[in-house]
This record gives structure tokens, C-alpha cells and sequence, in this order.
């Protein structure tokens, strides 16, 4: 039995890598259907422009091809890239994003969606708004409110123009009020809820809300009525007292 092991052992090894090479290549030669999710990403888009709709971030991609190519592929690695330098205001569409895929030969895309994408594009404006203070409630009783401010007065917001012509204002998260008793300064964040458009710089503002007492009315009692004389009868002449 051992002889039958031991005899032409050097053959035997030569055998065995041979059957592992060979298995290697079949496993590497397999054709593949893999799926990933791509970053569909944006670049240079001129800064005096701005996208104003809804653009995927991600696109589903499925690639074929042998089994040893795509075991070298990272998710991370793979990108779909869109360049906006040379558009123009309007709407176009990017079609067969496929071939926007950078890919090692012998890989191919076999499914994509989206398959293209419409990108409306618009000028950039800037707008200065006033911060209008919202109050969640009212002073407590015997207390009024005598003056309320922000600082700054208006704050700078930016984007598509479409969206710019609609802002009229820009509002503060609620103060609330209850249980104040005294004048007070207090920064808070503002409320901006718009798609595509945005701050330019400032998120928060600072407002002094002045706090006094109502004035006390003093009520004065009602006089007491004054009596009247009684009436004399009215008497002709000639009648007797």
C-alpha cells in the first residue's frame, strides 16, 4: 500500500497542481451577474447655476463577466460621472449612462436604472429676506409684550431663481414665552424648508423680546346717585293752598 502511494510521487504532485491550476481557471472563467449601487455624481457645474429638480444620487447597476474580473472590482471604486460645465439654463437629458461607467475589458453592463436622468438647470440668485420672530404663546397674565427685534433683520439666501421670486420671509423656530417675566435676548435657529434654494451663510439669528408689567388701573367706586325733590303738584289759579 505505501509503495503504491510513494511510487512515481513526483507525477503524482505534477498531477495534483495541474488539477488546482485547472480549477482555478474554470472557477475564473465563469460568467457572472453581479449587482451593485453606484454614486451618480455631479461635477462642475458653473457657479452662477444651480440644479433645481429632484436627481437620484445612486444608480442600480447589474455587470457581467468572468468570475476573476469581477472579484477585482470594489463597490467603492465604481462611479458614474455627469459633467455639467457646458450646460446651459433649461432641461436636458443624459442618456445610455452605461457608457459613463468606467469598466476593466471583459465586463459589461447587462441592467441600469435609471437608464438616464433629466437635469433641469437654472440661474443662481440671491435674495435678502426679513426674519420674522414667531412667538409659541402668550406673556403671563400682567405682562405684555413692548417691543420684539432680530439682528440681523434679514439674512441672504441663495438658489434657483424659480424658487427665489416665492420667499417672502424666513421665520424663527417658536419663542416661547410662558413663565417670562423680564426683557431678554436669545439666539434662535431659523426654519427654512425650500428644495433648491438655501443660506448663504448665517442658520441663526439673535432676538430681544421686551417684557414689561400691564399698567394697573385703579377703578374709582361710582358716585352715588343724587336724590331728586319730590314734584309739587301743579295747581290752577285760584285754588286754595
Amino acid at each position: 500500500m505505501i509503495k503504491l502511494v510513494t511510487e512515481n510521487w513526483s507525477l503524482k504532485v505534477l498531477s495534483l497542481a495541474f488539477a488546482i491550476f485547472l480549477w482555478f481557471f474554470i472557477m475564473g472563467e465563469s460568467q457572472l451577474e453581479v449587482g451593485y449601487t453606484v454614486p451618480l455624481e455631479m461635477q462642475k457645474l458653473p457657479p452662477d447655476l444651480v440644479i433645481a429638480n429632484q436627481v437620484p444620487s445612486l444608480v442600480d447597476v447589474r455587470i457581467t463577466g468572468p468570475r476573476a474580473l469581477l472579484m477585482k472590482i470594489s463597490p467603492t471604486d465604481i462611479a458614474i460621472a455627469v459633467d455639467l460645465s457646458d450646460l446651459k439654463p433649461g432641461l436636458t437629458s443624459f442618456k445610455r449612462l452605461e457608457e459613463r461607467l468606467s469598466l476593466p475589458s471583459g465586463l459589461r453592463v447587462t441592467r441600469l436604472s435609471p437608464s438616464f436622468i433629466d437635469i433641469r438647470i437654472e440661474r443662481r440668485q440671491d435674495k435678502l429676506v426679513p426674519i420674522k420672530i414667531v412667538l409659541a404663546d402668550d406673556p403671563d397674565p400682567g405682562y405684555r409684550i413692548a417691543g420684539i427685534s432680530a439682528s440681523p433683520p434679514k439674512v441672504k439666501v441663495s438658489g434657483a431663481e424659480s424658487e427665489i421670486i416665492a420667499i417672502s420671509e424666513v421665520m424663527t423656530e417658536p419663542v416661547v414665552l410662558k413663565g417670562v417675566t423680564e426683557s431678554f435676548s436669545q439666539i434662535v435657529p431659523l426654519v427654512y424648508e425650500r428644495t433648491y434654494t438655501d443660506f448663504v451663510d448665517m442658520r441663526t439669528a439673535e432676538i430681544h423680546i421686551e417684557i414689561e408689567a400691564e399698567p394697573i388701573v385703579e377703578v374709582l367706586p361710582e358716585p352715588p346717585a343724587a336724590e331728586s325733590a319730590p314734584l309739587e303738584p301743579i295747581r290752577k289759579q285760584g285754588e286754595s293752598q
